[in-house]
């Protein structure tokens, strides 16, 4: 056994000693981290410190990376009994974290394969905040079964967005990823979605089909496939399968655009690195302003928020209408004529920030009346009013985009950050004509 997966397998331990917060009372269990903490202070060296040690906790002698895992665990547990924080929530973060690790630790005893360790994170993490919850609500005299399709939601949506976070940050973050994920969950388990278990198993089931067909496919990297699972089991959990039939055809056909003409993108210098894989900075810049969308219908359902739910869906809908029309824009215009500026109408070489052609221009409009057409077909409350307001909000948000690209992108705002402010805007000029028409 390697010296990670000791590691890993103390860390887990130590993380099961969360149970003392529902089994005990809240000052023994911090006593118990007290001790923790002066231990991880006062071990110095030896082969406990080896044990323990993260490579970077050898410079100072210290034990580092168990203090702030301790420190973060703390806080967690604060806001557990202190605040409104659910618990089974405090105990199945710490303990999908720990256990988490573990699991991909002892994957990567047999494989070096990266979506396999990843895999195998999922798994043991899934697992362990399952048990930890369910353990905690029979501890605390609740109901298990009754608790137990949103036990696994919550265990679910916490091990895709922990595996994302150690994706994109070093493994002695693991006090970050905590406090990110116990927040994340407090906040879902706060919305309290209805929802049975079979549905729960259906909806992991198709979201993560979907992401690793994406992975398989090329179209996204494994970055990008946890973005996009934890995107869409959000989606069909909080809003519907309509709503999630929405946004994957954003990025099935986003994705395929990527393809469209590969070779001829790569000699003109304007394909997507990495053979058009997409990574989360992608996913999410141009898909976080729909999940705020769908959170704020869930909230607004809830009776959170005072705003009608429906207008949750117009800026949803506007919202993955501009990044269809700006990814299939890019992607299907780049290939043509050579670009004008859209703020001078000069031309310039392909690929400049802010340059447009009218095929490009096109197949942003085509791409957004294929997401009005959709979100007709699929929603009652769209008629054909509303799938013209879809289609203005896309055009709109794509327009956004250009002018964005030609005036701040590079300078100001990186490319992410342009595809956040474009979908934002489309899902502004969504709600406000939705809110236009209902007050005329």
């Amino acid at each position: 056994m390697t010296a990670p997966v000791r590691r890993a397998g103390v860390f887990a331990a130590l993380c099961t000693l969360s149970l003392a917060v529902p089994l005990v009372e809240p000052r023994v269990a911090a006593a118990v981290a007290g001790v923790v903490l002066l231990g991880a202070y006062v071990i110095t060296d030896g082969p406990l410190f080896d044990l323990l040690a993260y490579p970077g906790d050898y410079e100072d002698s210290r034990l580092y990376g168990l203090i702030t895992f301790v420190l973060a665990a703390v806080a967690l547990g604060l806001m557990a009994t202190a605040a409104s924080m659910p618990i089974a929530v405090f105990v199945g973060t710490i303990l999908l974290v720990g256990y988490g690790n573990l699991g991909a630790q002892l994957v990567r005893l047999r494989t070096d394969t990266d979506v396999v360790r990843v895999g195998g994170f999922c798994l043991a993490a899934l697992a362990a905040a399952v048990a930890g919850q369910a353990l905690t609500h029979s501890l605390t005299g609740d109901a298990v079964a009754s608790a137990l399709p949103l036990v696994v939601f919550l265990a679910a949506s916490g091990a895709f967005f922990a595996a994302l976070l150690r994706d994109v940050l070093l493994p002695s973050d693991d006090p970050i990823i905590v406090l990110s994920v116990g927040l994340l969950l407090w906040l879902l388990a706060e919305l309290e979605p209805t929802i049975g278990t079979g549905e729960i198993v259906i909806a992991l089931a198709v979201t993560v089909a979907f992401g690793y067909a994406s992975y398989a496919l090329e179209t996204a990297s494994i970055a990008g496939m946890l973005t996009g699972i934890l995107l869409g089991l959000l989606t069909i959990v909080l809003g519907g399968y309509g709503w999630f039939t929405v946004l994957i055809s954003f990025f099935a056909i986003g994705g395929l655009s990527t393809k469209f003409r590969y070779e001829r993108k790569t000699e003109l210098g304007v394909a997507e690195d990495n053979n058009g894989a997409r990574g989360s900075g992608n996913v999410l810049g141009n898909a976080a302003v729909a999940l705020v969308a769908v959170l704020g219908y869930a909230a607004s359902d809830a009776g959170f928020l005072p705003r009608e739910p429906e207008l949750f869906l117009f800026a949803f809908a506007g919202s993955i209408a501009t990044a269809m029309s700006d990814t299939l824009s890019s992607e299907i215009g780049s290939v043509f004529d050579r670009p004008r500026l859209i703020t001078t109408l000069e031309p310039v070489d392909p690929g400049t920030d802010g340059g447009v052609t009218w095929q490009g221009e096109l197949a942003g409009v085509v791409g957004a009346a294929v997401v009005a057409a959709i979100a007709y077909g699929l929603f009652p409350d769209i008629e054909l009013v509303g799938a013209a307001i879809i289609v203005a909000a896309g055009i709109a948000g794509m327009t956004v985009d250009s002018l964005l690209g030609a005036t701040l992108e590079g300078t100001i705002l990186g490319n992410q950050g342009v595809n956040f402010l474009a979908t934002l805007s489309g899902a502004i000029v969504s709600a406000l004509l939705v809110l236009s028409i209902a007050v005329s």
